[in-house]
Formats: structure tokens, sequence, C-alpha cells
């Protein structure tokens, strides 16, 4: 009885106490429901706006796109006297009149020249034609894309700022920057303020001095008074100027860079250094097979007979990393620029291994014309590297969680693959791998090779304050603009731009309206175009390496490909910076490439 005594009164206290329980838990249940509810309403809303934002920048920023897209494809200037075309190169003469040929007909577009704004026409009009009206009508219409009805896209900018504005505000932040660099190496608009500004500080020198010499070198071949120049004299008067100062014309290159020795090239290139192999394949369009490559290769579908496929192996252990498509040539449909995009990341496998990854990589390069293949410009050289250091960092990826794979990295670390390709096209020992005469097969001559580097920093003031002023513009417009918008968003942004713009006789648009790299989509550069440069930095300082070991040094090409391309975003950019070069970024290699000038602390590093 004892026991029994003690289990009932330790029954009854245990019954007391789950009824004293259970009136406490429903006390404070009907409590946690009123107050909790209006909450729950709150945040429901707040996810359902932020889903709805989402949906109007997705079709807002396309048709920001389609727009610029549209403006550039609606723009012609028919040509019918050849003594218009005085001082313009044979390969851009005989590109716009295939170009005539194809928007006229053989009978009308064989009698005449045809020039877009794609920038395979522009840029040589611009910097060759001795005919002042021709070109001031180019660059007219060229500083107009985005401006004029039915392309007009001030107002859509106006509503993404907005949507972004209202987008980080509903996360608790003050502006659009604070949303977007919170994970990237700057970490903020504030300190990517910091490093353009700082920059532009060392710049400005340079490119003040490179504006008067230009205009003093006009007046001088002119015999007028020094002045201002208009902005379609700036490309024609610079090209004259380096070619007296330098005895160097662009032109003497492109005889040395047909695209599929530039391509070849390249592949053998990234064989030797990063211990890569690819394999062109046969391509299917519209049931026919187009045999390139690899013999018994099986064909595979492609949206245009230019475009190319290709599969990517690991050199050494054979095993099949990723395929790409290559999309090299302008058409209507496409749009401006270069690019590249992950088509579909690989996963692992249960095997251990890993399904292969996919890319696309596009241009609107030089195309060829009838008796020609496609010739290249330096810059054209330049720019297939750059989209192809951006596929190696996606094909290259060996990190298990797709969403942390290759490009997906901070926004200003991604440029450094792209960026650091570009240094092995002024290099003699790769530059002999892909410069091949189109006819000949010869290398760049010694002397042609020497003209080119001397030439190589030629207002590297201006397109290093080109870049600057895009970047400020970028983050003027989202850190403070979007809060307050100006009626005028135009003379907004000429105040704000005063010191990064050159001063000319006509004042140029920004590129704001056209700025496809920033309201193209939903994310893009937004806030984060000032990436570029600082990529530009990081991969200036990671190329003294390959200068200290070699720049085709097999063994340093293995570790960039392990520490960098491989990596993803599974560790901290710094950390993989520092495992590849031993210690962390140094700020002065890009100014001492570009100007060979002192030490200068660069904020951020």
């Amino acid at each position: 009885m004892k026991n029994y005594g003690r289990s009932f009164v330790a029954f009854q206290k245990n019954q007391k106490s789950k009824i004293f329980l259970q009136l406490i838990t429903g006390f404070w249940t009907k409590l946690l429901q009123i107050s909790v509810s209006p909450v729950l309403i709150y945040l429901r809303r707040k996810k359902d706006r932020l889903e709805k934002i989402s949906s109007e920048l997705a079709q807002a920023t396309q048709q920001f796109s389609e727009r610029v897209l549209d403006a550039t494809n609606s723009w012609k200037l028919v040509v019918n006297e050849e003594s218009r075309l005085s001082g313009l190169p044979q390969s851009a003469k005989e590109a716009a009149r295939a170009t005539a040929i194809e928007k006229l007909g053989e009978e009308e577009g064989s009698k005449s020249w045809i020039f877009t704004l794609h920038a395979p026409s522009l840029v040589p009009a611009l910097q060759y034609l001795d005919d002042d009206e021709l070109r001031k009508e180019i660059w007219t219409a060229s500083d107009a894309l985005g401006s004029e009805k039915p392309y007009d896209n001030q107002s859509l900018i106006a509503t993404i700022l907005q949507l972004r504005q209202e987008k980080a505000e509903l996360l608790g932040k003050s502006d659009f920057s604070e949303v977007a660099l919170s994970r990237r190496m700057a970490k903020s608009g504030e300190r990517a303020d910091t490093f353009i500004s700082e920059l532009r500080d060392q710049t400005a020198p340079f490119f003040e001095r490179e504006n008067q010499e230009l205009e003093s070198y006009k007046a001088e071949k002119t015999g007028k008074n020094s002045d201002l120049l208009q902005p379609w004299e700036v490309g024609y008067w610079s090209e004259k100027l380096k070619k007296e100062r330098y005895d160097f014309d662009e032109e003497d290159l492109r005889p040395y860079f047909p695209i599929h020795s530039v391509l070849q090239g390249m592949f053998a290139l990234v064989t030797k250094v990063f211990g890569l192999r690819i394999v062109e394949r046969s391509i299917l369009f519209e049931g026919e097979v187009h045999a390139h490559g690899e013999e018994n290769s099986q064909a595979i579908e492609v949206w245009h007979p230019e475009v190319r496929f290709y599969d990517l192996f690991d050199s050494e252990g054979g095993q099949l990393l990723g395929s790409f498509y290559a999309d090299w040539h302008p058409r209507s449909s496409k749009r401006a620029g270069a690019w590249m995009n992950y088509l579909k990341t690989g996963e692992p496998l249960k095997n251990g291994e890993r399904s292969p990854h996919l890319g696309l990589i596009c241009g609107n390069l030089t195309a060829p014309t009838p008796g020609k293949p496609a010739l290249l410009t330096h810059y054209e050289v330049e720019t297939i590297f750059h989209e192809f250091g951006h596929l190696l960092h996606h094909l290259c990826g060996e990190v298990p969680h797709r969403s942390l794979n290759g490009v997906n990295v901070a926004w200003d670390f991604v440029e450094l693959p792209s960026q650091i390709m570009e240094n092995w096209c002024w290099e003699r020992e790769s530059l002999d791998l892909f410069a091949k005469h189109h006819e000949s097969n010869d290398p760049i001559p010694n002397e042609l090779f020497a003209k080119m580097i001397r030439a190589k920093n030629f207002m590297a003031g201006n397109a290093m304050m080109r870049q600057l002023a895009f970047s400020k513009l970028d983050l003027v417009m989202h850190r403070s603009l979007a809060q307050n918008l100006p009626q005028d968003l135009e003379s907004s942004l000429q105040n704000v731009l005063h010191d990064y713009l050159p001063k000319r006789k006509t004042k140029p648009r920004t590129i704001a309206l056209r700025f496809s790299h920033l309201f193209g989509s939903p994310m893009g550069y937004a806030t984060a175009y000032y990436s570029y440069k600082w990529a530009e930095v990081l991969d200036a300082d990671a190329f003294t390496r390959f200068q200290k070991e070699g720049v085709m040094n097999p063994a340093t090409g293995r570790s960039f490909r392990k520490s960098i391309l491989s990596q993803g975003n599974s560790r901290p950019p710094e950390e993989l910076f520092k495992e590849f070069m031993g210690r962390p970024p140094q700020s002065t290699a890009l100014l001492e490439a570009k100007w060979i000038v002192p030490n200068y602390p660069i904020t951020p590093f």
C-alpha cells in the first residue's frame, strides 16, 4: 500500500500538471494567433510583392533588350558613290558591299554599300572614313539608340529602377547596391564607388593629356587653331595619330587573324596550358548534316548553319568535362555584343563522376566575305578569348552543388577568368599558335609585333575612363537617382559624370538608354559594372605569376585551373586568389601595366 499510495499521489500531481499545461498552452496559442496573424499576413504580402516585382522586372528588362535590338536592326545607311568611301579599308568595303547585296538583292546591292550600327560595320566607318559628314551621320544614329520612338527606353529605365529600389526596401536595404553587392567582393555600393573614384583620380592626368594631344594633332594637320573635337572625329584622328606615332595600323594585323586559325590556336593554347582537349562535332541543320571536326562524330542539331559544336575533355584522364555551342557572326535576330551562357550545369553521378556541363559562346564579329574568310581585328580576337575564359570557368567547374559551380561566383570575381585570357593575345609565344596569315600561314612579322606592343597603351586613359564612366553611371542610377527619379534623366547623368566624360564640341548622350548590361535582364550588371575594373586589377596581378613562371607553363596553368576555374563559389574568392598567388591581391599591377606609375594604393586591396 505504501508504494501504491505514493504512486497514486504522483499520478494525481501528474494529472494536475497536464491540465495546467493544457490551459497554459491553449492560452498562449490563442495569444499567438491574435498577435502573429498580422505579422504572417504582412510577410505573405511582402513575399507576394517580391514575386510580382521579379515578374515585372523580367518583362521590363526583356522589353528594354528588344528595343535596343530592334533600334539597331532598323537603321541602315546606303551609299551609292564609291568616292565617299575614301580611307575605308578594303575589308570594310567588302563587308559593306556584302551587306548591301543581302539587304537589297544582287542587282541593286552590287552597286551599293550599306553601313549598319553593328560593331563590325560601325567601328571601321568611324575610324577610317575620310568623309566627315558620313561619319557624323553614322555616329548620330548610334548616339540616338534607345532615345527615339518607338524604341525610346527612358520610361522603361524609370520602371526598372523603381522596381529594383522597391525590392531593396522590402528586403530592408537602403538601395539596390546593398542587395546586389552583399555577397560580392566589394560588399557594398559605397566601397565600389570608392574604388571607381580612386581609379578615376589616378587616370585623370593621362586622360586629359591624351585629349589635348589629339586636339593639337588635328589642329596641326588641318592648319586650324586647336579646339574641341566632334565625337565623330575622335576615332578618325586617333587612328591617324597612332599610325603616325607608331607606324602602326590595326588593319595590318587583320590578315593574321582568320577566325578558324584563331579558334584552333586558342584550343591548342588551353590544351597546353590548362590540360584540356577540344574536339569539334558535326552539326545538323534543317535535316542536313554538315561534317566538321572528327569523322563519324554524332551530329548535333543547331539553329543556324554557322553555329559550331565542341566537346571539351580533360587531356590527362580523358573525362568529358562539357560541351559548347559557338555562334560568332552578326544576324538581325541576335542581340549586339558578345556573351557566354551556361545552358546546363553538370551534377554528381552515382559512380563518383559527374554529368558534363553545357555552354554557349556568342559574338557579333566580322563575317566572311565572298572569297575571303572572316578576318578579325585584334580587339575581336581579345573578345573571343574573353568569352572563352567565361566558358572555361563553367566547363571546368568541379563543385558538387550546381548553384555554387562555375560562373556562379561573386560578379566582381567572375571577370577574372575571362579577362586574364586576354593577356595571351599580347604574348609572342602564344600569338604564334593562332596568329597565322590567311594566305601564307606565316606568323606576325617581328617588326609588326613590335609596333603592336608599342601602340598597346595608346589612348589607354580614354579607354579606362570610358569604363569608369559606365561604372559610375551604374552606381549613381541605382544608389541615388532610383530613390528620387529626375524628370530629365540624361541631364542629371551628364552633371554627375562631368569629371568622367571627355569634353567634345557636341555633347554625346550617355550610354544609359542602350545599356543592356544594366537593363537587359532582371539582375544583369546592375550596380556591378565596376566588376570589370575590379577583376582587371585581379587579372593583371594574377598574370604576373604566368609572366614569372612562363606564359605557356602547364604547371602554372594547372594551378590556375585547380585554384580558380574548378572551384566556383565553393570558397570565398579572396581565399581562391590567395591560393593561386600565395598572397592577397595587390592593386598596382594594372596601373603599372598601363602607365608604369608609382605604387598607388587602391582602397579595396
